[in-house]
């Protein structure tokens, strides 16, 4: 989940509630089971976000919370007043990082989530069940999960993305077949000899 759009009804109470819960989250060594964040892959990927980061705030976004790098460890980052040309909104960061924006009309937060060359999932939270279906059939993603996070999952169902998100699906199903060799035979009748 990297862009979170919120209704402007709700968006400073979520966006305060984000704010605590990221203060909660604890970085270190993975195997330790209190651990939520551990180091990036690698140290040129936590400088790049240091400096995708620090790119959005020179352009005028806000660090709502984290922002900062610890030599391989980045903290849990969330930034607001973000332009849809940003690096941290338009390209999928495989970090630490989200960014908020507040909608008022729906059909307008579909289109938004919508101008992206990616189109992994999208959660959406509401008790309507006509703006669920709109999500469904409106949004240009892989799968739409509705009232969780898009970033959930079961094994048997189907997975995958569009667009620059990838290609096919994992599942089982999926999965057998990518690991069946499919073979022909082919019996023609033969003349009498």
């Amino acid at each position: 989940m990297q862009r979170i759009l919120a209704h402007d009804r709700i968006y400073e109470h979520l966006k305060q509630l984000l704010v605590d819960r990221i203060a909660k989250l604890k970085a270190g060594d993975p195997l330790e089971e209190d651990t939520f964040l551990g180091p990036m892959i690698s140290m040129n990927d936590a400088e790049r976000m240091e400096e995708w980061v620090k790119e959005a705030v020179d352009g005028g976004a806000k660090v709502i919370s984290g922002g900062k790098r610890n030599g391989v460890f980045f903290d849990a980052t969330l930034l607001e007043n973000v332009e849809p040309h940003m690096k941290v909104n338009c390209v999928e960061a495989f970090g630490p990082l989200a960014t908020m924006q507040p909608f008022v009309d729906f059909k307008e937060a579909v289109r938004i989530v919508n101008d992206s060359i990616y189109g992994l999932q999208a959660g959406v939270f509401t008790k309507d069940i006509d703006r669920a279906m709109y999500a469904f059939h409106e949004l240009e993603v892989g799968g739409v999960v509705i009232n969780d996070v898009p970033s959930i999952r079961v094994d048997n169902m189907p997975y995958g993305g569009i667009k620059d998100s990838g290609l096919g699906r994992e599942g089982v199903k999926f999965a057998m077949e990518d690991m069946t060799e499919i073979r022909a035979l082919v019996l023609s009748k033969v003349g009498r000899a």
